[in-house]
């Protein structure tokens, strides 16, 4: 842990990356193709990404590795490749927070497996265990300096995905869940009771990421905090609310928009902030600024009135979506 103490140590509030998957899709990824096989045939598209996030001020950059469960890389017939494929995620990360001339921190991203967990489904939590516990071996020969369990729903697969990494690996871990359904987790957990816990497990952070846009995490982060305000908290919002046009899924928050969401986490409780899906090098970029200068007492009676009005428009429009079918950060 001590480079992420070092980097706590240094600084209050921690950037994180965008988007991976926006990204990808921009430099030719097809929809449907596996991400993480680009870990290997095309490095330099994946370093090339990393590279932007870095030069726009990110702090800690997430691993190209969000589906690089055996179960995950099995519907791309890639089950076989686990740990070659999350090695060279790694090793991606590695060499770009390497070059970056001050302490950037590699995360090795691990989504969920999308099965379900019995009795729920078919998957045993030891199956579980031993499907995090081959990744995480993969990222941390790679050269990760923390493992990054991400938009997850099931408190059970977040324990399988935590004990798994934990018995390969001594990495730092940070979870995160999407509360994407009614401010609860698709599987029905509310962020209090994801912070209660996932505080028992000795996490480095824990938080909220992906969901239903800005507003969404904010009252997640502001729940979270209040339940545990001891807690190290982690939002990383999608770029607004994703809507259909020309056949194009098209995320509506400017990076003005992302620069002052970051202001109001910040002030609400979260300390590693980011962006998920629909963010770019340009959000990361005004994240960074907003987070330089500290909040004055105006400011932040701002931010309240802000957050405060964002949680009445929502509670007014609260009618139900129809979940974008996404592949986390794309």
């Amino acid at each position: 842990m001590d480079k992420l103490q070092q980097l706590l140590d240094s600084q209050e509030t921690i950037v994180l990356d965008g988007a991976m998957g926006t990204m990808l899709f921009a430099a030719g990824l097809q929809s449907g193709a596996p991400p993480e096989e680009w870990n290997v045939s095309h490095p330099d598209r994946i370093r090339a990404v990393h590279r932007h996030y870095v030069s726009a001020g990110s702090d800690i950059i997430l691993t190209n590795s969000f589906g690089g469960t055996r179960y995950r890389l099995k519907l791309h017939n890639l089950q076989d490749r686990v740990y070659e494929l999350n090695k060279a995620a790694a090793e991606n990360a590695r060499a770009e927070a390497d070059a970056a001339g001050r302490m950037v921190l590699v995360a090795g991203s691990m989504g969920p497996t999308g099965e379900l967990l019995i009795p729920m489904g078919t998957m045993t939590f030891e199956d579980a265990k031993a499907a995090f516990a081959e990744q995480a071996r993969g990222l941390a020969a790679g050269g990760a300096d923390l493992l990054w369990i991400e938009t997850m729903s099931d408190l059970e697969e977040v324990r399988a995905a935590v004990e798994g990494a934990r018995a390969v690996t001594d990495l730092p871990v940070a979870a995160t869940m999407s509360f994407d359904t009614n401010g609860r987790t698709m599987m029905g957990v509310t962020p209090a009771q994801a912070v209660r816990t996932m505080r028992e497990w000795g996490l480095v952070a824990v938080g909220g990421n992906c969901g239903n846009g800005i507003a969404e995490i904010e009252g997640v982060i502001d729940a979270m905090h209040r339940e545990a305000p001891d807690v190290r908290l982690i939002a990383k919002a999608n770029a607004g609310i994703p809507q259909w046009r020309n056949n194009e899924l098209i995320y509506d928050a400017t990076p003005p928009v992302m620069g002052r969401y970051a202001q109001r986490v910040r002030a609400l409780g979260a300390c590693f902030i980011g962006g998920c899906c629909g963010n770019g090098p340009d959000h990361i970029t005004a994240i960074a600024a907003a987070l330089q200068a500290p909040i004055s007492e105006a400011d932040l009676a701002a931010l309240q009135a802000e957050r405060a009005a964002a949680d009445d428009n929502g509670k007014s429009e609260a009618a139900p979506r129809e979940r974008a079918h996404r592949r986390h950060r794309d």
